[in-house]
């Protein structure tokens, strides 16, 4: 196991962003993930785990602590039941499903991180979650000291939340088995109407795996998310709020903001999201709160492609981003009395 001291840990992620770890290891096995979490806890050194580094932002000041980047690798399939080691790069695990002709996972290509985070976001995007997918996700578990096996229902995947989510100390993610279909070489029914539109096809309807994917990864690169090291419109954690999910009462609330604002003629994006529930978008909101694409004027932006997406122009720091991802929250929250939440996990900082 590769042991390293003072790294700077900016590099590991998609930011660019986050000063040095006391002591960065790399783990190529499942058993050295284990030993190197138990050796932490046992030693009570605080521990980050690190996988592709997509969904992190990490203080200027970096972390007092043990790094620990998983990079296992492993993909086996067995019919339409696929089984991937933590570390494995999941837009190559997408790329390998559809080799093999299996759907279930094809909307999510481009989707940058490792395949032990999908769980714990439950990933989504285009249609698609792994949610409807995985069926067992193997993790250490810190707190009973052994290596657990969880079923789908177990793992109380909700609106890119779960179980892991939840209690982030808790559990370490090894492996994740998913169970997809064999359609004949075509996709699962296409659920997002861009996609299917895209596609020239209805919603509902099943194209050729690969066309899907491809599509999929168009449609990302057309909005920077997919990695680019020349395009610092990807240098970002791709979505960085989730969409808010109100009760009926709040959207009333939020619907009535926005006739105050936008005028009576404008309804605002809105989504099914369970009983007495409803979804709407936070792209929407950043840009009608009058944070368009390529927004700011500093090292951090928002995206030129999207404004979902916060950006490092380069030579940013986490502190020019939090300030950017403050600005955008307390203009939201003003113009339409809903709160942002950030998708990223944050790292010695807090927004």
């Amino acid at each position: 196991m590769q042991e390293l001291h003072d790294v700077p840990l900016a590099p590991l992620t998609t930011f660019r962003l986050g000063g040095p770890a006391t002591r960065l290891l790399t783990a190529t096995t499942d058993a050295e993930v284990v030993a190197a979490v138990q050796e932490a806890d046992g030693s009570g050194t605080p521990l980050l785990l690190i996988g592709g580094g997509s969904n992190l932002v990490i203080g200027d000041k970096g972390f007092p602590g043990t790094a620990l980047r998983v990079a296992t690798t492993g993909l086996t399939i067995d019919g339409t039941t696929v089984e991937v080691a933590a570390g494995e790069v999941w837009s190559d695990v997408v790329a390998r499903t559809v080799e093999a002709g299996l759907a279930g996972v094809e909307c999510l290509a481009g989707i940058p991180g490792s395949t032990g985070a999908t769980p714990v976001q439950n990933v989504g995007a285009y249609g698609q979650e792994v949610s409807a997918t995985i069926t067992e996700v193997t993790a250490y578990d810190r707190r009973e000291g052994r290596t657990v096996a969880l079923t789908n229902e177990e793992c109380a995947f909700t609106y890119r939340h779960s179980r892991f989510k939840a209690d982030p100390d808790r559990y370490v993610v090894l492996r994740v088995r998913f169970e997809l279909q064999d359609a004949d070489g075509l996709s699962a029914p296409l659920r997002y109407a861009e996609t299917a539109r895209a596609l020239g096809v209805e919603a509902g309807d099943r194209v050729p795996l690969a066309a899907a994917r491809e599509t999929v990864l168009k449609l990302r690169a057309g909005k920077g998310m997919v990695l680019d090291p020349e395009d610092h419109d990807t240098w970002s954690a791709g979505s960085f709020f989730t969409n808010p999910i109100l009760t009926d009462e709040q959207f009333a609330a939020f619907h009535a903001r926005v006739r105050e604002r936008l005028g009576d003629g404008v309804e605002p994006p809105a989504y099914p999201a369970g009983e007495g529930s409803t979804k709407t978008s936070a792209a929407w909101l950043i840009d009608k709160a009058g944070f368009t694409k390529g927004y700011g004027t500093g090292r951090a932006r928002i995206s030129t492609k999207h404004t979902l997406a916060l950006t490092n122009r380069g030579g940013a720091t986490t502190e020019d981003l939090l300030a950017l991802a403050r600005e955008v929250v307390a203009g939201v929250r003003e113009a339409f009395g809903i709160t942002l939440v950030n998708e990223p996990v944050t790292v010695g900082v807090d927004l």
